[in-house]
Parts: structure tokens; C-alpha cells; sequence
């Protein structure tokens, strides 16, 4: 059950992150608040993930470096963001750290 709220945790995070353009510094009412309440949605469905029994290092790795990685597949498919060698070897590295967090037995 840890990971359900986790990875809805991250699904949310993504879409408030995405969103933070469109709130221009937070001078537009509407996308600023969607943004912050699903900041807040994040939050609050990362720190059940953590009461469910998931540890705070492997939920926060797992949450911020997917996220992370999502967010830079958004930015390419849809902020026409360029790809290039070392995009694409960060994003490795930081699903890579995640992958060595989940199978070294750091729990």
C-alpha cells in the first residue's frame, strides 16, 4: 500500500511542477492555487506512503528522482525542451540511484 500512495504522490508532484509556468510567479490566480493544493496533495500522500511503513530515504529518493525524470519527459514532449547526452545520462544516473537504493537493502 506504501507504493499506491507514492506513486500517486509523484503522479501529483508532476502536475504541480508542470503547472508552475503557467502561474506566471504566481500572479495568476487560478493555476497558482490548482498548483499549491496539489503541491500540498503531494505532500500529504508522500507522508502516508511514509505512516504505511515505507522509509523516508527510499520514499523521498523514489519520489523526487522519478519525479524528476518525468518532469524532463514532459518538458521534452510538450515545452519543446531539447534532448541531449547529458540530459539523458542524468536522467540515468538519478533512476540508476533509485534502482541501487531499492536492491542494496538500504530499507
Amino acid at each position: 500500500m506504501p507504493y499506491v500512495f507514492l506513486s500517486f504522490a509523484i503522479v501529483v508532484e508532476v502536475l504541480a511542477t508542470s503547472l508552475l509556468k503557467s502561474t506566471e510567479g504566481f500572479s495568476r490566480p487560478l493555476p497558482s492555487v490548482v498548483c499549491l493544493v496539489c503541491y500540498g496533495a503531494s505532500f500529504y500522500l508522500l507522508a502516508k506512503a511514509l505512516q504505511q511503513g515505507l522509509h523516508v530515504g527510499i520514499g523521498y529518493a523514489i519520489w523526487s528522482g522519478v519525479g524528476t525524470a518525468l518532469i524532463v519527459v514532459i518538458g521534452v514532449l510538450f515545452l519543446h525542451q531539447a534532448v541531449n547526452l547529458p540530459t539523458v545520462l542524468g536522467i540515468a544516473m538519478i533512476v540508476g540511484g533509485v534502482v541501487v537504493l531499492n536492491t542494496t537493502g538500504a530499507h
